[in-house]
């Protein structure tokens, strides 16, 4: 009985679904490499991607191979040299212009160093510039942006097409096609057409020339044999049929239109495309009559129904376009990764659906009819009025340790617990690669599956509603990366930018401070576009606003080199975001529109006054006085009124993702004089006392940064300016920035409570280090006063009528006789006057009982635990404790001691239990543990 070495099969059928529309992008001699040849590859830089393409330097070879140990094929053995490392083994020789040669030597196995008992399959490359050109690698990869393979075979009897280098065709009407294929070992060579012989050759050669002159689908086939068996490889052509023009069937919008359990429909707006075809896994991912699209009379839009669909399975898709452009679907809601995909884990995302390797390349996207729809919990929700609202910006990445949904909502006590009613994400719809800000976008309705699943992100937003907190998310509407469908759909790969006949692009973009693709937002298209992306997320997943990056890139106008006209008021750009934000209005009015503008006053006065909320950026001010420094210290333009606006619409920020941290320049860059020194920690960490002081008071929405109530200290630049930082949760334990913590809280509470400070009568004087606020509300009144500088002064309060005031913070009062008379404060020292006497805040002094022994008055371990934990403290005398146990929402759990303990190390366990003896859920809690009138609150994560 003959073999048939399915190995080979199945490689060359990889290799060549890689290689569609890629031509000669790279080749090898032999044509049918083994592991024991020395082989010569040949790569032409001006094909593929183009990364290279015109590049004069030095060009070398990223690469690796695939073996019978890999996962996938971008689980990579053997890599000769990390990426950016340049070794001589892998520089490329230049043989012509835009052609380079590598020489595999002296076989491929030892080149690479794979064992003898390791089976190779594949050569793995990406070529790179030997340097980074602008900050940048320029790469040569296939036109998807995917990794270049070249198969290696078994030694003894093999075949292969030559000519055509593509495992699918599609051709027209009368087309001639080229046969070649190359065998080694074969007695005899063999085609056949739809399993019917057509040609014979003795030997390892044979070519043929067929004409395409009946419409339908055709299997070629060759087949080597000799006195050991046989070994075959193959590939199909379709004659396409010209365009059926019909109409979109009423109520079919572009994407995925789910008709019943069984049934889609797919869409595609691609005006001026010749064809398309719906390929996936219903079609085994060949195409056919069956999954050739429709166009619309008005040749701007494609569709086909897919029938006979299992209810309930998820299908993996993709458009191939005019036989060149492989795209998911610009609208789908869930995507499949070739890339990333295998770096989520489980937990993250439960059973999530492997890519279809082998079959395709790129990004494909996902579909699944008969889908149970969230139930919601807590549909009906308030949104905290403008002037209450305090917003935490936070990185889903670099907050939680599982960086997903659930641990999110296991922190939602303790943001309720600061005081926090809004929380802003940073973007969280699909975007290329998982580390990553967001900030590079690629499809706009799909959340990004490095977070979890989308029913996660509902549960999340739902309990945040449950919470009475808002979500806001962060939406890049200005700019696409190269991995969106709708650039590559349109993409001018000569100029490697996108076409001039895109619907949604700017070949170049209008302004200098651009990155990625810049979207034309007076396009028509880009119009149903964005009505489209924001309208589906307030629908679907019921956010309460976006932060819109990059706001003043939406307009046609043209700045190139010229950034600060970039900035003038752009009345065209005005006319974008009210028509945005009416489209947004139309489906919720209560909807939060946040831009992050930084436009002239008099264009962020119109769109404030017509309803957005604009990012108020303070950040330099609020550290230069932080640190000590009275130069350009004045953040008066945290008022909306000394911006001249009606209402209080400046969302207005020490800290933002996108700026310094400012506990890190307190410590790196602080002010002193004699002992004092604000590069101290505790003095850097209590001069976060006095901006938040006259942060939270002054009227108007506040944000807070993730971990800035906590003293955060690790610079932007860390690991990289968009790379990961270290989470920090300990920081909690931390009784010094703990109080920091606490700080805040109070006066977030004090915003929110008592209308005065929300009031809109009300002056600053913020321009010298002596700063002062006054606030005047019926019946109450307010004077902050504080003294940034690093050394002692004093400072006229200006009070608003002379009587008892009340100093908040210290419950001290003082009987004002002159309302100016001066104030001596030590540096740093703030004051917060009320004339009606106000309870007195829960805030811990941070000083260390005499009781205990050490800094902090007790550990725990193990923690995080599922089994139960150990709270350990020593007592150097007898001492009354009290030990108690919260839910992250501040409720007691359970009192595991109230009693007077003797002197002497104690440890006290906790199971997990509630009073009634239940096992208490997974989550986020807390201990609070009192000795004599000294507490510590410290964290316990139950997993």
């Amino acid at each position: 009985m003959k073999n048939i070495l399915i190995t080979s099969l199945l490689l060359i059928s990889i290799v060549f679904i890689q290689n569609i529309a890629i031509g000669q992008l790279i080749s090898s001699d032999p044509a049918l490499p083994t592991a024991d040849d020395f082989v010569t590859i040949t790569f032409d830089a001006s094909l593929g991607s183009g990364g290279l393409a015109g590049y004069q330097g030095d060009v070398y070879a990223h690469t690796g191979v695939i073996t019978d140990e890999s996962s996938s094929p971008s689980d990579w053995k053997y890599v000769i040299a990390g990426w950016g490392v340049n070794v001589p083994e892998c520089k490329m020789t230049r043989i012509g212009f835009d052609l380079y040669e590598l020489e595999i030597t002296p076989t491929v196995r030892e080149y690479y160093g794979v064992p003898a008992n390791e089976q190779i399959l594949q050569m793995a490359f990406v070529f790179r510039s030997a340097i980074q050109e602008g900050g940048n690698w320029l790469e040569g990869k296939t036109e998807n942006g995917g990794d270049i393979f070249v198969d290696v075979f078994d030694v003894g009897l093999n075949v292969r097409f030559i000519k055509p280098d593509q495992n699918a065709l599609i051709v027209e009407l009368n087309d001639t096609i080229e046969i070649e294929a190359e065998a080694v070992s074969a007695n005899t060579i063999s085609l056949y057409l739809n399993d019917i012989k057509i040609k014979e050759e003795a030997g390892n050669h044979i070519s043929d020339t067929l004409i395409a002159d009946e419409f339908g689908k055709y299997w070629v086939e060759v087949i080597a044999e000799n006195d050991t068996g046989f070994v075959a490889d193959s590939f199909y052509y379709f004659v396409r049929h010209p365009v059926v023009i019909s109409p979109l069937p009423e109520g079919v919008v572009e994407g995925i239109n789910y008709v019943d359990d069984n049934t889609v429909i797919l869409c595609l707006y691609a005006p001026n495309k010749e064809y398309v075809f719906a390929i996936g896994d219903f079609s085994n991912w060949e195409v056919d009559t069956t999954n050739y699209m429709f166009q619309t009379p008005d040749n701007t839009t494609y569709w086909v129904q897919i029938n006979d669909l299992v209810p309930g399975q998820e299908y993996i898709f993709q458009y191939f376009v005019d036989g060149e452009i492989i795209i998911g679907d610009p609208y789908a809601d869930k995507t499949s990764d070739p890339w990333h995909d295998k770096y989520i884990t489980d937990d993250t995302y439960p059973d999530l659906i492997p890519y279809p390797e082998g079959k395709t390349n790129g990004i494909a996207t996902v579909f699944q009819t008969a889908q149970i729809p969230y139930q919601w919990q807590y549909p009906d929700y308030e949104l905290p009025e403008v002037t209450d609202m305090v917003v935490y910006e936070l990185l889903i990445r670099d907050f939680t340790f599982q960086h997903n949904y659930q641990s999110l909502i296991d922190t939602l006590g303790y943001l309720k617990n600061l005081g926090i009613n809004t929380i802003e994400l940073m973007p969280v719809n699909e975007f290329e690669g998982n580390i990553s800000w967001g900030y590079n976008p690629s499809y706009y309705f799909a959340p990004d599956k490095y977070y979890g699943t989308k029913n996660m992100l509902k549960e999340f937003i739902d309990e945040c509603h449950k919470e009475n907190m808002a979500v806001v998310s962060d939406m890049v509407l200005n700019h696409s990366f190269g991995q969106s469908p709708m650039v590559m759909l349109y993409w001018d790969s000569e100029n490697n930018r996108p076409a001039e006949e895109s619907p949604w692009y700017n070949p170049i973009a209008k302004h200098d401070y651009n990155v990625g693709y810049d979207i034309n937002h007076e396009s028509d298209d880009t119009k149903r576009f964005v009505d489209r992306v924001v309208k589906h997320w307030i629908n679907e997943y019921k956010v309460d606003g976006y932060r819109f990056d990059l706001s003043k890139g939406f307009t046609q106008t043209n700045t190139l080199g010229n950034t600060w006209l970039w900035g003038q008021l752009d009345p065209s750009r005005i006319e974008i975001w009210k028509r945005i934000a009416d489209s947004i209005w139309s489906v919720n009015p209560d909807t939060y529109v946040i831009l992050e503008h930084f436009a002239e006053n008099d264009e962020e006065t119109i769109l404030a006054n017509y309803g957005m909320l604009i990012w108020g950026n303070e950040n330099y001010h609020y550290l230069q006085a932080a640190m000590g420094w009275n130069t350009n210290s004045d953040f008066s333009w945290a008022s909306y009124q000394e911006r001249g606006w009606d209402y209080p619409h400046a969302v207005v920020y020490m800290e933002s993702h996108d700026e310094e941290r400012m506990m890190y320049k307190n410590i790196k860059w602080g002010n002193s004089s004699g002992d004092y020194d604000v590069q101290d920690s505790i003095t850097a960490l209590k001069r976060g006392e006095i901006a938040a002081t006259f942060f939270f008071t002054i009227p108007g929405p506040k944000m807070v940064w993730q971990f800035g109530e906590l003293g955060y200290d690790y610079t932007i630049n860390y690991n990289g300016r968009t790379g990961p930082k270290p989470i920090r949760w300990d920081y909690y334990d931390d009784y010094q920035r703990k109080y920091l913590h606490d700080f805040y809280a109070v006066l977030i509470k004090l915003k929110q409570e008592q209308n005065v400070f929300r009031t809109e009568n009300y002056t600053l004087s913020l321009a010298g280090p002596m700063k002062r606020i006054k606030l005047n509300d019926n019946p109450m009144s307010a004077t902050i006063i504080g003294n940034f500088d690093v050394i002692q002064g004093s400072i006229n309060p200006a009070f608003h009528h002379p009587g008892k005031w009340y100093e908040y913070f210290t419950h001290d009062s003082i009987t004002v006789i002159d309302i100016n008379e001066e104030i001596v404060l030590e540096p740093g020292e703030y004051r917060l006057y009320t004339d009606i006497k106000l309870e007195k805040p829960d805030l811990n002094t941070g000083i260390i009982s005499p009781t205990v022994t050490s800094e902090n008055l007790s550990s725990v371990y193990p923690n995080p635990s599922s089994d139960g934990f150990n709270i350990k403290f020593l007592l150097k005398n007898n001492a009354d404790v009290e030990l108690v146990i919260f839910n992250g929402l501040g409720q007691e759990v359970k009192t595991l001691m109230a009693e007077n303990l003797p002197a002497g190390e104690q440890v006290i366990y906790w199971d997990g239990t509630d009073h009634h003896g239940k096992k208490a859920e997974k989550g986020l809690y807390f201990y609070q543990l009192t000795i004599d009138q000294y507490q510590e609150l410290r964290k316990l994560i139950i997993f």
